[in-house]
């Protein structure tokens, strides 16, 4: 399998576990990138957790899935958004109004919209998860 976007594979991997019902996800190859989109999603409760393993290769993530994602996602290519554009941004990817989260990455580090609003920066969008 060619792994051209890995956040992709990884979104895509945590939304067909959370569709067949399973409580334990593998992501490879486990990327920084990925570990912070992950952190942001246990902190707003979305998944248990997840523990870095290492195999030897690129690494990987074992997450624990508490049956909350409804859709999840990577947001391909990745939009720069400034924080006056976050909310043009949630009607697009968000099914409602304090529904979900778009995951941002800016100058601050990895956050959620929420988070960027309240810090005043913008970003590159990442991902979604609802």
């Amino acid at each position: 399998m060619s792994r051209l976007n890995t956040i992709a594979d990884g979104m895509s991997a945590l939304k067909n576990a959370a569709d067949t019902g399973k409580s334990i996800c593998t992501i490879e190859p486990a990327s920084k990138l990925q570990g912070a989109m992950l952190r942001i999603m246990q902190e707003n409760g979305y998944i248990n957790g997840f523990e870095y393993v290492d195999d030897g290769r690129g690494g990987q993530f074992s997450v624990t899935l508490n049956g909350r994602i409804n859709r999840c996602g990577a947001i391909s290519p990745r939009y720069s958004v400034q924080m006056e554009e976050i909310e043009f941004w949630e009607t697009q990817f968000l099914p409602g109004k304090n529904f979900g989260l778009l995951i941002i990455s800016t100058s601050k580090g990895v956050m959620s919209h929420e988070q960027a609003r309240k810090a005043g920066v913008g970003g590159e969008l990442l991902g979604y998860v609802y």
